[in-house]
């Protein structure tokens, strides 16, 4: 399967980001895990659906090895993105007493959940987790239906989606016009527009999670959501994935950004530039996430 997937997105280039990403959520993603696997069976069978660099993977393993052991069904469509998530998930497996043999058993499955239906390739599951895939498919109603079949009876759908955009510049960077960063968040939401539009065979989605959470039939239909928070002066992971993200942000900008704003990103983007963002002191990472849940009757 072509790493371009329905979105466009190369996304093997984005391989490395995605492993610093997981590095600075991992605490939240921690959390989280336990959180969701505690109200499951013993032995649960976990999905991980588009499970990228295998950051949650590796906390979902962590939070079954916790409490006895489980299978973990690790699905992607870009095999690079799978073997990572596997090879991540499996380093971090416990060892039942003195066996060779893992508490937790994981699964890779190559597939694309827009032509393919997930009870078919991972369920009946206690626990479907897919976090920001489905606003990747072009039907989107249609792929968390999918995803809802996937489910065993009294099993949780957690849909990360949504929350607020990531923030890791400050207003008045000395640079350019202040705001920078609110500036690339309205060209970033330009280009999310343009990437769904593009999308062959596209349908709007023009309720909220919940609402459609609901239509599919799920009951006790909650949300929560989390922080990532890495205040300034922030190690140098926080500055490394600060550079990628505005590099990312520049790139998928193209073009709608101001000149003078590119100008500006430029500089913050070059390592000889006495404005250079992997120098600074004052980078930061904030961000709040949301997880939308729903059980199977």
């Amino acid at each position: 399967m072509a790493a371009h997937t329905h979105d466009g997105i190369d996304w093997t280039t984005r391989l490395t980001a995605l492993r610093r990403a997981d590095e600075l959520d991992a605490e939240a993603e921690r959390v989280i895990a336990r959180r969701l696997v505690r109200p499951l069976p013993d032995k649960p069978t976990v999905v991980d659906v588009g499970s990228g660099a295998g950051g949650m993977s590796v906390a979902l393993v962590e939070a079954l090895a916790a409490r006895g052991g489980g299978t973990i069904v690790l699905v992607d469509a870009v095999p690079e993105l799978l073997d990572a998530a596997t090879t991540a998930a499996r380093a971090a497996a416990a060892y039942e007493a003195d066996t060779t043999t893992p508490s937790v058993h994981v699964r890779p499955v190559l597939a694309d959940l827009a032509t393919e239906r997930p009870a078919d390739i991972a369920g009946p599951a206690h626990l479907v987790w897919a976090a920001r895939v489905v606003h990747h498919l072009p039907d989107q109603r249609q792929g968390v239906a999918g995803l809802v079949d996937a489910l065993a009876p009294g099993g949780w759908l957690a849909l990360a989606e949504g929350g607020l955009d990531m923030k890791f510049l400050p207003w008045d960077i000395g640079v350019g016009e202040p705001g920078l960063q609110e500036r690339l968040a309205y060209v970033r939401a330009e280009w999310f527009v343009r990437m769904r539009e593009s999308m062959t065979g596209a349908v709007p989605l023009p309720v909220g999670w919940n609402i459609v959470l609901g239509e599919t039939g799920l009951l006790d239909v909650t949300a929560f959501s989390y922080l990532v928070d890495h205040p300034a002066p922030a190690k140098q992971a926080v500055r490394d994935w600060a550079v990628e993200r505005l590099q990312w942000l520049a790139d998928v900008a193209g073009d709608h950004l101001h000149p003078a704003d590119r100008r500006t990103v430029a500089r913050l983007l070059d390592p000889q530039d006495s404005a250079y963002l992997g120098l600074r002191d004052d980078v930061f990472l904030l961000s709040a996430g949301t997880v939308h849940l729903g059980r199977k009757p």
